[in-house]
């Protein structure tokens, strides 16, 4: 992507990362379905620039790829923007307030660095909570502490409770970034664990690494809510 484009897409990014988080019956649902319709076209538009003057990057290498229609192209490239941008900077974001928060655990990462590895885990592990569940369909009949679910039912994992399952995590909502936990489902598990996971990790490692170097006092302007 050119310089000059960067600030475009992020206009309508964030209201389409809405589909995924709000229900279709809230106000905010259309915004994030224009959101999702501006993108597309966005990544159509860029399609149609790379078949005039293809380059050394991903959306080109889509166009020369046989079988992929210039639709296809555009929301495949358009999918690579979404997951490797705008989940980073949530995430960023996330983290620095969660620290920032907890004026002893960020003094923690400015002291000792080295620290930093477990604090990313235990930063993916914290937030997300109330996410509202993945949708998954159950495959056969089974049984979820005494509740049928029957073949076909639509299901919600909510990753953010796994996360904070108390069996697994002792007082799983304290921030703890000497936690040590790499059993997190921030990022999935099994065949659907995200294929993006080690570059999230190093984006948000590199962020703090920064941070943390360049502005050992940084705090919140006003108290944390609550």
């Amino acid at each position: 992507m050119r310089r000059r484009d960067r600030p475009r897409p992020q206009a309508f990014l964030t209201p389409a990362g809405l589909f995924y988080c709000v229900p279709q019956r809230l106000p905010a649902r259309p915004r994030s379905l224009r959101g999702l319709g501006a993108l597309f076209e966005y990544g159509k538009q860029l399609v149609d620039r790379k078949r005039r003057e293809p380059g050394d990057d991903v959306i080109t290498r889509l166009c020369a790829t046989e079988g992929v229609s210039d639709d296809e192209a555009a929301m495949l490239s358009m999918a690579l923007l979404f997951a490797g941008h705008e989940t980073a900077v949530v995430q960023i974001g996330l983290a620095v307030a969660h620290l920032l928060a907890r004026p002893d655990q960020w003094q923690a990462l400015v002291d000792d660095p080295d620290l930093m590895p477990a604090a990313v885990e235990e930063l993916l592990r914290v937030p997300g909570q109330g996410g509202g569940g993945i949708p998954r369909y159950a495959r056969t009949d089974l049984d979820i502490a005494g509740v049928t679910v029957h073949a076909g039912d639509l299901v919600l994992l909510d990753i953010g409770a796994a996360n904070h399952d108390p069996a697994a995590y002792p007082d799983p909502d304290a921030l703890d970034i000497a936690r040590g936990t790499t059993r997190h489902l921030a990022f999935g598990h099994g065949s659907r664990y995200c294929i993006g996971a080690p570059l999230a990790r190093i984006e948000l490692q590199t962020t703090l690494e920064l941070l943390t170097a360049r502005f050992p006092t940084l705090r919140l302007a006003v108290p944390p809510a609550g």
